[in-house]
């Protein structure tokens, strides 16, 4: 993660400030000097600490003074690239507020640095908290970065964490009604929307249809079990005689069976069962003729 370091330019101030504060802006030079050109980021970090331990003398000396605020902010954006080139970047916060004391004193430029390194490791959760505090903080609605820092967290913090009824709730409230305009808040919220319904589509899929093969394979596998029961159920009656009593006590128990198929083990709706139903209608046909059929040709 290299690049260049954006220095703010020095504001003027007495005399006095600018011996207090010189050893430091000679550190600051220093940190730049190794992070740029010698690539020795172990020795940058090392001259942003030194150059902050005289930038917090000087601010118990003279508190209040604006150009003690940008060095120590520059001083922090030089350490915080040298921790990210370190690898050190679960640090980073935690050395931050060292020196800040608090999320909501940390300035507009290193909050949105902040942000930027934690989405890029994709480890937001470890700035949500400070970012939402910093954004709630009445002091920090006046300043510049205000926007950019809460466009930040509805996009690259909130919106990657699936925390969309949050992000709602901010660009509808207070804070979005200070950093964002109309067009930007339902652009925002859109764009929310459309990752909600991503979101949700992905957890609840909907279930594949089962293939017109699969379903006659299955089909064809239940009418062979079926023929191959009758057919055992058949040998076994013709062993027990060929009276018509016999033939008649086989077509019962044989409708007996077809009936529990259809109505317990299958669902009569399937086309599958078409098949057995007309077998069915047959065998009552004959039993019925023949109980009763000599009875009728007798009677005419």
């Amino acid at each position: 993660m290299q690049g260049g370091c954006l220095v703010p330019a020095p504001a003027p101030g007495s005399p006095g400030q600018s011996v207090l504060l010189a050893p430091g802006s000679a550190l600051m030079d220093s940190a730049i000097h190794h992070f740029i050109i010698r690539k020795d980021f172990h020795a940058a970090f090392e001259a942003c600490e030194k150059g902050l331990e005289i930038v917090a003398k000087t601010e118990e000396q003279e508190p209040n003074c604006p150009r003690q605020g940008e060095l120590k902010a520059s001083l922090c954006i030089v350490g915080i690239q040298a921790l990210a080139e370190l690898n050190q970047w679960r640090d980073v916060l935690t050395w931050v507020l060292q020196h800040y004391g608090e999320s909501e004193q940390i300035p507009a430029k290193i909050m949105q640095m902040c942000i930027l390194l934690y989405t890029k490791v994709e480890e937001q959760v470890e700035v949500r908290e400070a970012t939402r505090s910093w954004l709630h903080h009445s002091s920090n609605r006046g300043l510049p970065g205000y926007s950019s820092v809460a466009e930040l967290y509805v996009l690259h913090v909130l919106l990657p964490l699936g925390q969309f009824s949050e992000a709602k709730e901010l660009l509808r409230d207070d804070v979005g009604q200070l950093a964002f305009t109309k067009d930007q808040m339902q652009t925002a919220l859109s764009i929310l929307e459309d990752h909600e319904a991503k979101t949700t589509d992905q957890s609840h899929p909907t279930p594949k249809n089962v293939p017109a093969e699969e379903e006659k394979t299955t089909e064809g596998a239940v009418a062979r079990r079926l023929n191959a029961v009758l057919r055992l159920l058949y040998r076994g009656l013709s062993s027990a005689g060929v009276t018509a009593w016999s033939r008649i006590i086989r077509r019962t128990a044989a409708l007996l069976v077809l009936l529990y198929l259809l109505l317990i083990r299958m669902d009569p709706a399937l086309p599958s069962a078409y098949v057995w139903i007309l077998r069915l209608y047959g065998l009552w046909q004959q039993m019925w003729n023949a109980m009763f059929g000599p009875y009728y040709r007798a009677s005419s």
